[in-house]
């Protein structure tokens, strides 16, 4: 065996394991990205495709592989990453070249609209002969949507073919119509879902008067199911404002109230209260605190969000409403409250005795916002209650807490002890001596 097989060799083990850092270190070694594996003849580029693993393609193809290399069968592992129905797959290993007018631009396009109709479990059954059913797994992308894999005699297909052919059409300016987007979205009935929320990401992101009508109609549908995207798409919109600063997103955001007073529906309910999040003063208040005892404890969820803390100070009754919600029998509406007060910092003295009750919550998440909260208000007790967050249970995102909160306030507390400064708040505020 030659030196050269033998680094074919060891890259094929590599993507058949799914060894991301090796294939890196074999291609930096001067491996040759598009390999062919012995067992099949084909790019090593179609083994990590087919065993749906875009860590160890993106890898390839950002050393080299090509991904519009043509086949024997006649497609391309772009083609192939499409097919496997992994909307993530399809874009890490997407050139740039293939969305340029032309022929590469027009099959995969061809391919994606005939993909995105097919029934996933009834292609595997074509394709392997069996009976089924199949074996569904969720997999999740970092936003937290995500899509079933099916799997049948050894072949596996995702269920997001169409997030990526909604995806791609707004990529290439394509104005895919209001009804078709809302037809795809029905076929995967789960605001988690990529092909439902790719849908009202592509309209919301229009920022057009006539998406925002034809949805607002939409909202009063007697079909909650169809209420529900529409008030998707006009979330979708108010978020977009946001992000590009548009003027209207105020006006827009606005639009929630009425319908937030008329909607039965729960699940429609909480997201036009997300919406209204992006609202603020008495009127939204308002709204937030007529849900403050509402029986789903998703909706009570909401209602800190809604209330108005200018510059750390609560009105009355919404100090009421965060005492109230911080003892809610529900631990994730305790939770959010927390998070709520964590970024909030109010300064009312209830609020920090409060959130040392709450260092001793059953949630580790809990806990652990509450230390924060005391840290950022200047409150010492948090050091004491810091050892309450205990050591991080297994699966917790360490980066999604405020770990280092205390360790802040101390060493703040030292330079001003150092340095003689009068002690102040992370924002500059004063605090007086007798809280030393």
């Amino acid at each position: 065996m030659t030196t050269g097989d033998a680094v074919v060799d060891r890259l094929v083990a590599a993507v058949g394991r799914g060894d991301a850092d090796r294939v890196e270190d074999l291609l930096a070694a001067g491996a040759d990205p598009d390999a062919l594996d012995g067992s099949t003849g084909l790019p090593v580029l179609c083994r990590a495709i087919s065993a749906n693993d875009k860590p160890v393609a993106e890898a390839l193809v950002r050393d080299g592989a090509d991904p519009l290399r043509r086949l024997p069968d006649g497609t391309t592992p772009l083609l192939r990453a499409v097919e496997a129905g992994s909307p993530a797959l399809a874009w890490a290993v997407l050139p740039e070249v293939a969305l340029y007018p032309g022929p590469l631009r027009e099959e995969l396009l061809d391919h994606a609209r005939r993909l995105a109709v097919i029934d996933p479990e009834t292609e595997l059954r074509r394709r392997t002969g069996l009976p089924g059913p199949a074996v569904r797994t969720r997999h999740e992308d970092e936003s937290g949507c995500g899509h079933e894999r099916l799997t049948l005699g050894g072949l596996t297909l995702g269920d997001a073919h169409a997030a990526f052919l909604t995806a791609l059409e707004a990529r290439l300016r394509l104005r895919t119509p209001f009804a078709e987007l809302l037809a795809r979205a029905l076929t995967r009935p789960d605001r988690d879902h990529e092909v439902w929320a790719e849908s009202a990401l592509v309209l919301g992101a229009r920022l057009d008067d006539d998406t925002w009508s034809e949805a607002a109609r939409l909202g009063h549908d007697p079909d909650p199911l169809l209420r529900l995207f529409a008030a998707d798409v006009l979330l979708s919109t108010v978020i977009a404002d946001a992000q590009r600063s548009e003027p209207a997103l105020q006006d827009r955001a606005l639009a929630f109230r009425p319908w937030a007073e008329r909607e039965p529906d729960t699940g429609v309910l909480s997201v036009l209260l997300n919406g209204l999040t992006w609202t603020s003063g008495p009127e939204t208040e308002a709204i937030g605190l007529a849900y403050l005892a509402h029986p789903d404890p998703l909706i009570r969820g909401w209602v800190p969000e809604l209330l108005d803390c200018e510059e750390g100070v609560l009105r009355p009754g919404g100090l009421a409403a965060v005492l109230a919600l911080a003892r809610d029998p529900d631990p994730g509406v305790r939770e959010r409250t927390c998070s709520w007060l964590w970024h909030c910092k109010g300064s009312e003295p209830e609020i920090g005795d409060l959130l040392v009750e709450l260092t001793h919550d059953e949630r580790q998440r809990t806990r652990a916002y509450a230390v924060a909260a005391l840290a950022l208000r200047d409150d010492p007790r948090c050091v004491a209650a810091e050892h309450r967050i205990g050591p991080l249970q297994p699966g917790t995102d360490a980066d999604a807490l405020p770990l280092t909160a205390v360790w802040w306030y101390q060493r703040r507390h030292q330079e001003q002890k150092d340095h003689g400064w009068p002690p102040t708040t992370l924002d500059g505020r004063s605090i007086p001596r007798a809280q030393e």
